[in-house]
């Protein structure tokens, strides 16, 4: 199946509520996309569609790098784990000067694509599994929502601290999960986020926006 084609029949276009600035190409019902991509994992062993919804991470870290250019104005970004390319877009709008995201799923990739045109900005898209690389070195890193289970958790943090360590700021943002580490942080920002009950447990998520310190 083509990813750019599934993405276009599985999603319509919509603004998350903390970013109307943005519109992406959402999921609009949660069970018709994830038995569609259930049927498609079955044969491609492809991972779930995280990449189409706005989860409350990405919304906070977008808002704060709209809200907050001069973070980031200039400077070339990655966006690690990217989704729906949310927060990739938000630094684009920002005045990055160039914009990476990263995701491991091509289906994720396609609607980083679909997304990028749609806002009418520049999103490059790495097909790469970067937990370990500590090479090319990028003034910003930022990550929303990834601390979701516990050895990705681990990992992503252990990564990040090298990057902060390497000179890197890294944003990360956290609407209370599990896994997130409880040390090494600065907070930036806090907002509440407008969740679903199909998605969370609550209608709205405290997030708050950390700056990751070197180990």
């Amino acid at each position: 199946m083509d990813p750019a084609e599934f993405v276009r029949r599985n999603t319509a276009i919509a603004a998350p509520p903390l970013v109307p600035e943005i519109r992406l190409h959402l999921a609009t019902e949660v069970t018709p996309i994830w038995q569609a991509s259930e049927e498609t994992l079955a044969r491609h062993a492809l991972p779930p569609p995280f990449w189409a919804f706005a989860w409350a991470g990405g919304q906070a870290l977008a808002r704060y790098l709209l809200d907050h250019p001069a973070e980031i104005a200039g400077r070339d970004v990655l966006d690690f784990g990217s989704g729906s390319g949310l927060v990739a877009i938000a630094a684009a709008l920002a005045g990055a000067a160039r914009v990476t995201a990263a995701e491991i799923d091509r289906f994720a990739a396609a609607a980083i694509a679909a997304n990028a045109a749609l806002n009418g900005v520049a999103v490059a898209v790495a097909i790469a599994d970067l937990l370990g690389a500590d090479e090319p070195m990028w003034p910003v890193i930022t990550a929303g929502d990834v601390c979701y289970e516990q050895p990705m958790a681990e990992n992503v943090t252990e990564w990040l601290r090298r990057r902060a360590a390497a000179g890197s700021l890294v944003l990360l943002a956290d609407p209370g999960r599990a896994y997130r580490p409880h040390s090494g942080l600065v907070e930036r920002a806090r907002y509440e986020v407008p969740t679903s009950r199909e998605l969370e447990d609550r209608d709205m998520r405290e997030t708050v926006v950390w700056q990751v310190l070197p180990a």
